[in-house]
């Protein structure tokens, strides 16, 4: 029975193990099967369309990108402009303006034009290759050796052999040397058999991992568990992790006296024709402000032009509406009070996107757009540093808007414009430096630092990648659950422990009674059906003592309004 219970444990590790070709495959999808590849003239023009394996694209080929459409491989626009969105690989959660000349990104998708792009580095060489360090740093996770192996390995050899025969005088009338020699050693070998020392950690993160699954917060298998309750320093992802991910309208400053829904209309009628995050950001808020429509129309916008990197234009109701950046403005001579100034400077400071509207030529409002953080982030680092857990955020944002977001959320160390690479080598020096480390992440950009990472926690809601990446997935994308994982896992290590201690007990003071250490003074001894019933009951006893992780409660300081989402007047 024990050598089944190893080797079933061994095949479980390997079969936990085939994950890692999953991850490798989605990641692959990324790149797009087929490209457009162009032939062009002399004078850069396009003379032959053709479409070919995405496999088969060469070193400074030229490939068409259409809206919509995944790019094929890196290089850089030799001709159009777009939005591309690059949140898969850096993280970056608003779509970057692309012209010629500028760096694009295989796997990345463009939005709303059509570029043409340049091929610089292909194959092994390009940026979606590299991100497949997912492979070696999972392959380097060494597998945690169990105490409760490596015991009973020696223990049951031990305990058994051969000592040195009892005194004739030990032996009764009616039985010789060798029938009580077999008594004793049967009672041993029975009451030695270490089934409560196997029991011990199985059981307990069998009930530990189903009390997670309960709670939202997927444990994957009992390693995942015994690291988590070392953790003393967790590196977070900011977009989709500490944030919401997705751009939202947090406030709106009127410049003259209009009604808000009023003002929103026209706005919302240029926007709607456009794709960027924040006019579909825009477009939300202003359907919230008629929510006694089910579907608003709103009014018809003539003349609309998407101007890249800098906002839109349009005519709504025979009035000229612009909406974009002060650029814009500047650009077709509106004039920008004071107030509107402040406020621009405001949102900077807070990491939010100034948006300016323009009506007939005259500035009307001014709009603060941002990815906010989660409900109850501040109180979850709060709680994290009275755990003694140091928290780090690390993301592919700029420096302006990660310092800004740490220090909302009071988080003193921050790593900002870090590539996947960079994010798994940051979880390596800080591993290095003595952290047991868990990376806390959504996206596909972090799936090499939530493998290099002792404890890799997904969010739920994040990319299945990352998810088959992480040791730990947060079911319902609340940040509480990074607390409720650490908690639980050390719980269940308390419970395992006093598994250990009740299990090692029982044999200590068992065998030697079962050896006859009391025989020759009190005549009494432990025949081996009484042997069997005591080590039935100690393993019921370990049993026991596991299942009282079923009334695992989470932390107390998690039931507050901030942190559950609670609006408290």
């Amino acid at each position: 029975m024990l050598i089944s219970f190893i080797l079933l444990g061994k095949y479980l590790e390997v079969l936990a193990k085939g994950k890692t070709s999953e991850a490798i495959a989605k990641l692959m999808d990324l790149a797009p099967e087929t490209a457009t590849l162009l032939t062009l003239d002399n004078e850069g023009n396009v003379v032959h369309e053709e479409e070919i394996d995405s496999r088969f694209i060469q070193k400074n080929d030229v490939i068409k990108i259409i809206p919509g459409a995944k790019l094929a491989s890196d290089g850089f626009v030799i001709w159009g402009q777009s939005h591309v969105n690059e949140s898969m690989i850096t993280g970056e959660a608003k779509p970057v303006a692309k012209r010629k000349g500028d760096a694009v990104i295989g796997g990345t998708v463009n939005q709303n034009g059509v570029l043409h792009i340049k091929a610089t580095r292909v194959g092994s060489e390009s940026a979606l290759a590299q991100i497949r360090l997912v492979e070696s740093a999972q392959m380097a996770k060494a597998p945690v050796q169990k105490f409760a192996d490596r015991v009973s390995n020696f223990f049951v050899p031990l305990v058994a052999g051969k000592f040195n025969a009892y005194p004739k005088s030990w032996i009764p009338s009616s039985m010789d040397s060798f029938q009580l020699a077999l008594q004793f050693g049967i009672s041993v070998m029975v009451i030695a058999c270490p089934c409560a020392l196997v029991l011990a950690t199985p059981t307990a993160v069998m009930v530990g991992t189903g009390v997670g699954a309960s709670q939202g917060t997927l444990i994957k298998g009992g390693q995942a568990l015994e690291s988590a309750h070392k953790v003393d320093c967790i590196v977070f992802d900011k977009t989709g992790t500490l944030t919401i991910g997705k751009a939202v309208v947090v406030n709106t400053r009127l410049l003259k006296n209009m009604v808000l829904r009023e003002f929103y209309e026209p706005v919302a009628a240029a926007e709607v024709n456009s794709e960027h995050p924040l006019a579909k950001a825009i477009v939300e808020y202003a359907k919230k402000l008629r929510e006694d429509e089910e579907n608003p129309i709103w009014p018809e916008a003539r003349n609309f032009e998407s101007i890249t990197g800098h906002g839109v234009r349009a005519v709504v109701r025979n009035k000229e509406i612009i909406v974009g950046n002060k650029n814009l403005m500047v650009d077709h001579n509106i004039d920008i009070p004071d107030d509107a100034t402040e406020m621009l400077a405001e949102t900077e400071g807070l990491a939010q996107t100034g948006i300016l509207v323009s009506i007939d030529g005259e500035l009307t409002g001014v709009l603060a757009i941002s990815d906010p953080l989660k409900p109850g982030a501040r109180e979850i680092i709060s709680i994290l540093k009275t755990m003694k857990v140091k928290s780090i955020m690390v993301t592919g944002d700029n420096w302006g808007t990660a310092n800004s977001i740490a220090k909302e959320v009071g988080i003193d160390n921050v790593i900002a414009e870090a590539k996947p690479e960079q994010k798994a080598e940051k979880v390596k020096e800080l591993q290095a430096s003595g952290y047991i480390l868990a990376m806390v992440g959504d996206g596909i950009n972090d799936s090499p630092a939530l493998v290099a990472a002792d404890v890799g926690m997904a969010i739920g809601a994040g990319t299945d990648i990352a998810i088959e990446a992480a040791d730990i997935v947060l079911m319902k994308s609340n940040l509480e659950d990074v607390i409720v994982a650490i908690d639980l896992s050390r719980k269940t290590f308390s419970r395992i422990r006093l598994n250990y201690i009740w299990a090692l007990g029982y044999n200590s003071l068992g065998i030697p009674i079962a050896a006859g250490v009391l025989f020759p003074s009190t005549g009494f001894w432990l025949p081996p059906w009484i042997a069997g019933a005591a080590m039935a009951a100690s393993s019921v006893s370990v049993v026991c003592c596991s299942l009282l992780l079923k009334y695992y409660k989470r932390p107390k300081k998690l039931d507050t309004p901030e942190i559950t989402g609670i609006t408290v007047e």
